[in-house]
């Protein structure tokens, strides 16, 4: 699975008249800046980046300028979302950002071999465990020793209250599919371990969101 974007809206029709491919999601605007400021603190200054379940493509088209000479791949599984990165990536025109890659995190074969880190930004509880497994088992393989995986999303914290907004979130989301549902870091830093992955940082986000940021051993 490359990721769903809950809360995205079409725009119907560009300025030629016909279908825009673009997507766009509420919350990025939200959320852009506070999650540049901790990528531009955590990952390397230069090396390629894989994005997965890149979503609309609106953070890739935003944050790779940014951190230009950083290579950025976005990547996702959907066809219509992959139309709407690809509009997103020519729009912004970075000699930094690639165009998207098709990548579902179950295939068994990446289409990178190698990266120097990887951003998953809100996926794991909009897809099943299995998800994921993949996701973090496929970061282990392709990042090379002392690569970065930054995950970020809502997590439920063992001995920290969940706020009342995450609590219905998480309902909203089981309602959804049985197999969806904001996940226990403890849980996530065990897999993660499992794959080579050591936790780093954990910082607190606006929404009751956090950054998770792992090392390659």
């Amino acid at each position: 699975m490359g990721g769903v974007t809950d809360d995205r809206d079409k725009s119907s029709r560009d300025e030629a008249g016909g279908q825009d491919p673009r997507v766009h999601s509420p919350s990025f605007a939200r959320n852009r800046d506070p999650i540049l400021e901790v990528l531009r603190r955590i990952l390397p200054k230069a090396g390629i980046l894989l994005e997965v379940a890149s979503g609309s493509g609106e953070h890739a088209a935003y944050m790779a300028p940014c951190l230009s000479p950083l290579i950025w791949q976005p990547s996702e599984a959907d066809t219509a979302l992959r139309a709407s990165i690809d509009a997103y990536v020519k729009d912004a025109a970075s000699p930094n950002l690639m165009p998207p890659v098709r990548l579902d995190v179950h295939q068994e074969v990446w289409p990178l071999s190698r990266a120097d880190a990887l951003v998953c930004l809100n996926m794991i509880h909009i897809s099943p465990w299995t998800a994921a497994e993949a996701l973090l088992r496929g970061a282990g393989e392709l990042l090379s020793p002392g690569g970065v995986l930054f995950l970020y999303g809502p997590f439920i914290r063992q001995g920290v209250e969940t706020a009342p907004s995450n609590l219905a979130f998480d309902q909203s989301l089981r309602d959804r599919n049985p197999e969806w549902g904001i996940r226990a870091l403890e849980d996530v830093v065990a897999l993660a371990a499992e794959n080579e992955l050591d936790l780093s940082e954990v910082a607190e986000m606006p929404a009751n969101n956090l950054s998770v940021i792992f090392l390659r051993r």
